[in-house]
């Protein structure tokens, strides 16, 4: 007796092929939805959040040079 995985291969039963491809096709869009929200986002937002801090305190050293520089004179 064949196995029905070796039956839906040689196309005895088209609905397995079906059912797999759907199947394999939601657990594709779960894992790449997994993907984003679960790494590229979060990689995204502490990327600007360090880039923000870094502006910050860029802005805060210019300042602080202008302030120094003007009472100097």
């Amino acid at each position: 007796m064949r196995s029905r995985i070796t039956l839906a291969r040689e196309g005895g039963e088209p609905y397995l092929v079906d059912m797999a491809r759907t199947v394999l096709t939601v657990v594709g869009i779960l894992l790449a939805l997994w993907l984003i929200f679960g790494f590229v986002i979060p990689a995204l937002f502490a990327t600007l959040k360090f880039l923000l801090i870094i502006a910050i305190i860029a802005a805060g050293v210019v300042a602080a040079i202008t302030v120094v520089g003007k009472m100097s004179r």
